[in-house]
């Protein structure tokens, strides 16, 4: 699908080399099985999605994984479940042979409780997201991180409507009996409505003419399969009243795009969707940067009840954070960093950085010099600096 380089690549050989079993899971078509294929290329490959091999799974796995010579991927494991049972004997039995297992699966809380109770400190479990900005400047808020829709972005429409049509018959089915498709995909373009905002369940569920609980439950099942994130509010109160919702985003924006009838850059800039699109892009940069890194996802926002909100907490070491605020404005103003100032005095040393993240003017230079205290960074510059990347070796063309 692609050559370019993943940066969880190295979580990925480390894990090869210590334990015996590695399982990666991810969104549908976020390049799990090119990347294991890459990384072990000697590897047999079976794709556990052909109705033929599950049948000979259920019938006789025994026999089934006999047939097989080490290191082998299976390719989509949430499909037979069972097979992880079995798996874990031969590596009982053979307990030093590293990386001869290798699991994809795309969806990660069912696919969790198997693992957990079938392969319990014999497996890595590593988490691929689509492209992020760092890996690949094709990366954007119109392309998303979705490889064939990067790579391909003339046919971008048409991959994303046959990627919704494959996600709600194949994913969704699998984890819940749904009754009604077509409301259940109306859900999804409302709720990319209200990406970036704080998540009300009782305002989705009246247009559509559904329970709370329903929507609860189709809210469980996009996260679960890592279709959108869901950002909770800062825990630390500084002496504030604080809100308890979190804020809900899709985790790609070409997909949020796609669901708001956004087909070009001349559509986005003119949308009403392109500040929160852009917010959506900066929080899904910070998670992968995480994830790539080996490292707990932690992202959160802040608002207390008299309106002071600050658009992204970042979590680092030594229990300080960066305060973040996503403009998708190319013009930056010392106004912007109001709320993360006002909330910097209320944190104290703990505020390391105070930053505000914004889209790149095609022409002139952007500054990093914004007022006292904070400071500017393109999006560019700033999925560089929370990957651990220097600047000067960030991609240059913009994102958006």
């Amino acid at each position: 699908m692609s050559n370019i380089p993943r940066q969880i690549a190295p979580q990925l050989a480390s894990a090869l080399r210590r334990f015996p079993a590695v399982v990666l899971t991810g969104p549908r078509r976020s390049g799990k099985t090119t990347l294991l294929r890459a990384a072990v290329p000697h590897a047999r490959y079976v794709l556990l999605e052909d109705p033929d091999i599950q049948d000979r799974v259920r019938r006789d796995p025994r026999a089934f994984l006999d047939e097989l010579r080490p290191p082998v991927i299976f390719d989509e494991i949430q499909n037979t479940p069972q097979l992880l049972d079995y798996v874990r004997t031969l590596v009982d039995a053979h307990p030093r042979r590293m990386g001869r297992w290798l699991f994809t699966g795309s969806q990660e809380a069912p696919l969790m409780q198997g693992i957990t109770e079938s392969m319990a400190g014999r497996a890595a479990i590593l988490q691929l997201l689509p492209f992020s900005l760092a890996e690949t400047s094709r990366a954007g808020l119109l392309a998303g991180g979705f490889p064939e829709a990067v790579l391909h972005p003339k046919g971008r429409d048409l991959w994303y409507s046959s990627y919704l049509q494959t996600y709600l018959e194949r994913d969704v089915r699998l984890i819940a009996n749904l009754r009604d498709l077509p409301t259940f995909r109306r859900f999804l373009s409302l709720l990319a409505s209200r990406h970036g905002q704080m998540l009300n369940r009782s305002d989705l569920a009246a247009p559509l003419g559904v329970s709370v609980p329903t929507i609860s439950e189709w809210v469980r099942i996009l996260e679960i399969t890592g279709q959108i994130i869901l950002v909770p509010p800062y825990f630390e109160n500084f002496g504030k009243r604080l809100v308890k919702s979190p804020k809900v985003y899709w985790g790609d924006t070409g997909l949020a795009c796609h669901l708001l009838g956004i087909e070009s850059q001349a559509e986005l800039e003119r949308s009403p969707f392109l500040g929160s699109l852009f917010e959506g892009f900066v929080a899904s940069e910070i998670l992968k940067s995480q994830v790539n890194r080996g490292r707990r996802k932690e992202l959160y926002y802040f608002r207390d009840q008299q309106g002071l909100e600050v658009d992204f907490l970042v979590p680092q070491p030594n229990a300080r954070f960066w305060l973040v605020e996503a403009k998708a404005s190319k013009t930056v103003q010392p106004s912007m960093a109001a709320p993360m100032l006002a909330l910097a005095g209320a944190a104290g040393s703990r505020a390391l950085r105070r930053l505000v993240v914004h889209r790149k003017p095609r022409t002139g230079s952007a500054s990093r010099a914004l007022t006292r205290g904070a400071e500017a960074l393109t999006l560019e510059d700033f999925a560089a600096e929370v990957n651990g990347i220097h600047p000067s070796r960030a991609a240059a063309s913009p994102a958006a």
